[in-house]
C-alpha cells in the first residue's frame, strides 16, 4: 500500500460523535469500552481514549509512530490500557478476536490499503453486535473543487473522471478517494448499517485568521469556524465538499 498522508485525527465534530458512541457503550454495560484503532499511528485517538478509561488496541506497522505512541502513553500514565499490534490491517483476522470491540476506528486508512472492501469486512468482523465502525476518508469532490478553484482545471477534470479519484502520474500518495455514495456502498456491503455520514473540514482547511489579529479575535474567529463546521458537517451539499468524509456504521445487534 502507499504511504498514508491523509488526516486521521478529525475535527471536534468527529470527536463529538465518537464520545457519544463510547457513552452508548457504557450504557450497554461496558465499564471500559474496547476500542480498536486500525492504522492508529502515534496515538492521536488512542491516548485520549485510554485517558478516559477505554481499553485500546492500536494496529499500526510504522515503528516510528509506535515509538511516539508509547512515549505519549507513558507521559499520561495510560500505557497499561493500550495494547500494540505492530502490523497492518491484514493482521486483524489473526491478532484481534472477532466481536471483541465496542468501537473500531479506521481513520485515514481506506485510502491507502490495497483492498478496501476486504479491510472493511475485517473491521466489521472485530466489532461486537451493536458496536460501531468509524471511518474517516479523503473526499474526492473536495480534491476536485480545490484544484478547480486554484485554476488547475485539467487536473480537476481528470480527478472527476478517474474511478479512484487520484492522479497516478503526479506523485499522489493515496490509492483512492471516496464520495459519500461510494463510502456508504462499501460499508453496507460488509453488512454494516450506516448510522451517519458527515463532512469533516468543510471550510476549516481552507480559511485562515489574519496573523495580525489579537488573541481574543483569533479565539472568537476559531469559535465561529467550529460553530459553522458543526452545522455544515451534516448539511448536503456542504457535507459533500468537505476535505474528509466521516461515517459511523453499526454492526446489527
Amino acid at each position: 500500500m502507499r504511504t498514508e498522508t491523509s488526516a486521521g485525527h478529525g475535527s471536534a465534530t468527529v470527536r463529538k460523535v465518537l464520545e457519544a458512541e463510547l457513552r452508548a457503550a457504557r450504557d450497554r454495560g461496558a465499564q471500559r469500552p474496547r476500542v480498536i484503532d486500525v492504522g492508529g499511528g502515534s496515538g492521536v485517538w488512542a491516548v485520549p481514549f485510554a485517558s478516559e478509561g477505554c481499553l485500546v488496541t492500536v494496529v499500526e506497522p510504522n515503528p516510528n509512530a509506535l515509538a511516539t505512541l508509547q512515549r505519549r502513553a507513558a507521559e499520561v500514565g495510560v500505557s497499561d490500557l493500550i495494547t500494540v499490534v505492530a502490523d497492518d490491517s491484514d493482521a486483524l483476522g489473526t491478532r484481534v478476536p472477532d466481536g471483541s470491540a465496542d468501537l473500531v476506528l479506521a481513520h485515514g486508512l481506506l485510502e491507502v490499503v490495497d483492498d478496501p472492501a476486504r479491510t472493511i469486512s475485517a473491521l466489521a468482523a472485530v466489532v461486537a453486535p451493536g458496536g460501531a465502525v468509524s471511518v474517516l476518508v479523503a473526499n474526492r469532490h473536495a480534491a476536485v473543487l480545490h484544484r478547480a478553484l486554484a485554476g488547475r482545471l485539467g487536473e480537476a477534470r481528470r480527478l472527476l473522471s478517474e474511478p479512484d479519484g487520484v492522479l497516478t502520474d503526479d506523485a499522489e500518495t493515496l490509492l483512492r478517494r471516496f464520495d459519500a455514495a461510494g463510502l456508504e456502498t462499501l460499508l453496507t456491503g460488509a453488512g454494516l448499517d450506516v448510522a451517519l455520514v458527515q463532512g469533516d473540514g468543510v471550510v476549516s482547511d481552507a480559511v485562515h485568521s489574519l496573523a495580525a489579529e489579537s488573541a481574543n479575535e483569533v479565539a472568537s474567529w476559531e469559535s465561529d469556524v467550529a460553530e459553522f463546521e458543526a452545522l455544515a458537517a451534516g448539511t448536503p451539499p456542504l457535507r459533500d465538499i468537505a476535505s474528509r468524509l466521516h461515517a459511523l456504521a453499526r454492526r446489527p445487534a
